[in-house]
């Protein structure tokens, strides 16, 4: 009997899953310019296998915290760049550490290069060191690599988080840096600030021919025209 329950709960549990993953996809269908995130743990990508007119643009882990830079990011650069995608690199943020330490280790490890998509700030809850700053203290540090990054590459950094994170902790103090915001459920909400989002990762389940496993799938929240328009401008930033 308990193995019965256990196997209805995980029929159940899977079928509302999909619901979930299916409504976002959904809903994502709505926009033309879509692209993915990776980093190590996609492991070897065949990047020769993924299409630049189906993914127009694809970010890449380069470094978390403030000492340590992602294995596969020269790699995964390099051959991305080959293969003709716009390419973007993103810093995985950690609460505990200092702003100017990420910067320091982000800048050392990504090349500057007018090609490049804007660097990205990834945002996220961690109980272990939520309590580290104070909110106020906590977007003073954040300021801190927002600023050096967009000194640095002269393009305004993205900011990539959840929409609850950002309603708690970063509203309204950077209500004027685009976002990227996690969501796996229909569309993103309306933020605190009425800000509204740049990049949507609708799931993370997403599975492209090249890449072994799940990988998350964005999208742009434009259309094809401003997207290119968009381009345009980062390459007159420098």
């Amino acid at each position: 009997m308990l193995k019965k329950n256990t196997t209805t709960l995980s029929i159940y549990l899977a079928f509302f899953t999909s619901i979930f993953i299916f409504n976002s996809t959904l809903y994502a269908q709505d926009y033309t310019v879509k692209g993915f995130d990776v980093s190590h743990h996609q492991g070897n990508i065949q990047w020769n296998k993924i299409s630049p007119q189906q993914y127009q643009f694809v970010y890449i882990k380069a470094t978390e915290g403030g000492d340590y830079q992602d294995p596969k990011f020269q790699e995964n650069w390099l051959n991305a760049k080959e293969r003709g995608f716009h390419v973007g690199a993103y810093h995985f943020y950690r609460l505990c550490s200092l702003g100017k330490d990420q910067a320091n280790n982000f800048i050392k490890t990504v090349p500057n290069q007018v090609s490049n998509l804007p660097p990205v700030i990834d945002i996220e809850y961690d109980s272990k060191c939520i309590t580290t700053y104070t909110k106020e203290q906590l977007n003073q540090e954040i300021k801190i690599i927002y600023q050096s990054l967009a000194k640095h590459y002269g393009k305004k950094p993205i900011i990539y988080t959840s929409s609850r994170f950002y309603n708690l902790f970063l509203s309204p103090t950077f209500s004027f840096a685009p976002l990227w915001i996690r969501h796996y459920q229909t569309t993103p909400p309306i933020l605190a600030d009425q800000h509204s989002w740049f990049f949507w990762q609708h799931t993370k389940q997403g599975r492209i021919n090249g890449i072994d496993g799940d990988v998350d799938i964005n999208v742009y929240a434009a259309s094809q025209d401003i997207w290119e328009n968009y381009l345009h401008y980062l390459e007159k930033q420098q």
